[in-house]
């Protein structure tokens, strides 16, 4: 007990020094712990998501951006196409096609226009208010809506991809009819909308003014003015309508979901061409070769870590021992006093033993909040 009271004592006087130590002795025990934890929560978020989506239809080129656009609506972008990929798909009765248009965005939420069988097929319910109905409406995700402070009744004003990408984009205020409860996927993070209200910001679909009108005394007179709304309302909702052919409408990507896994064997085997211009993905496939790269690299940090955890273990080493030395005065005092060789290892491994438990509950600690919040520690670095 007096070797503990000692110990203390010490360490209280040299209380810079002994915070430093306790410091980073938490940090060389936390970092690969708290490491592994994330490693393995973003893995499990990856894959998770991705099994639960059977194949993914877009343009022919790279797999791993179609799958990252069109599954966690990343800033990768595939090129677009049209809308005739997902009337093949439903003219093949072999799958249910989900289209997606995601090349917009809004307060650095990503802008999902899809169709309403996105929100069965991922299971979204609504928190508060309803469901998308008409055009220019939207749905928020939960952290959009938390982190922006919005809810039904209030609106949104979308942007493009880039502001190099303005040609035939129209921003359009779009009018917030429900907010999603919380899932701790993207979706949370997306701004939700009708696959048309999407062509109307692109410029396909837009409304006009009245171009005939008539004045008190009945005269009618024709105006060659043509109005682009920025705000769907009731009152000019009718007007809208869209030009070119629809099969020709643009799309990001396609969510394609199998009747059965003979259908989905059948449509892969039906892109398989590479001439035809546009493929479907496999994004359990995809996301398992990304998380197995991500890995390779993790095990290069863990050596790296592991080096710097050597390194840092021999610098406390030589921290204490040079502190013993120092106290080597103290410690002549001490055997005059009567004081034996064991008294004196007693007071350092007491002292060895305070660190110790002060490193290890700090640690502790640190690890045990992570894991308390690794979902939206995940979430929010899968964002980033």
């Amino acid at each position: 007990m007096n070797a503990l009271f000692l110990a203390f004592a010490h360490l209280r006087w040299t209380w810079a020094r002994s915070l430093v130590l306790v410091l980073v002795g938490a940090l060389i025990l936390a970092v690969p712990m708290v490491t592994q934890t994330l490693l393995r929560g973003s893995e499990e978020a990856l894959t998770r998501r991705a099994e639960a989506t059977p194949l993914v239809l877009g343009a022919r080129g790279s797999q791993l951006d179609l799958v990252m656009s069109a599954v966690y609506f990343s800033e990768d972008r595939a090129q677009p196409i049209t809308r005739a990929a997902e009337d093949a798909v439903w003219d093949s009765g072999l799958a249910l096609p989900i289209p997606l248009h995601t090349a917009f965005q809004t307060n650095g939420a990503r802008i999902v226009g899809t169709s309403l069988d996105y929100f069965d097929f991922r299971g979204l319910e609504l928190a508060t208010g309803r469901q998308i109905a008409l055009l220019g409406e939207a749905v928020l995700g939960a952290q959009v809506a938390e982190r922006l402070g919005l809810g039904p009744g209030d609106s949104v004003v979308s942007a493009p991809e880039n502001l190099f990408d303005l040609d035939g984009v129209y921003p359009l205020e779009l009018q917030i009819t429900g907010v999603l409860a919380a899932t701790g996927t993207p979706d949370d993070e997306a701004v939700f909308t009708d696959v048309k209200t999407a062509w109307v910001i692109a410029g396909i679909g837009h409304g006009h003014d009245d171009v005939v009108t008539a004045d008190a005394d009945g005269n009618v007179t024709a105006s060659a003015a043509i109005t682009e709304f920025q705000r769907i309302t009731p009152d000019n909702i009718d007007s809208f309508h869209f030009h070119g052919a629809a099969e020709d409408y643009p799309l990001s990507a396609v969510l394609v979901v199998p009747n059965d896994i003979r259908s989905g064997t059948i449509l892969r085997g039906r892109y398989l061409d590479p001439e035809n211009p546009v493929q479907i993905a496999v994004p359990a496939e995809i996301v398992a070769g990304l998380v197995d790269r991500i890995f390779r690299i993790a095990t290069l940090l863990d050596a790296v870590t592991l080096i710097i955890g050597v390194a840092a273990v021999a610098a406390m080493g030589l921290t204490l021992y040079l502190s013993w030395t120092l106290r080597a005065p103290e410690m002549a005092t001490a055997r005059r006093l009567g004081a034996g060789r064991f008294v004196i290892l007693r007071l350092a491994a007491a002292e060895i033993a305070i660190l110790l438990s002060a490193v290890i509950a700090i640690a502790a600690c640190f690890v045990v909040a992570v894991i308390a919040n690794g979902d939206g520690i995940v979430a929010w670095l899968l964002a980033v």
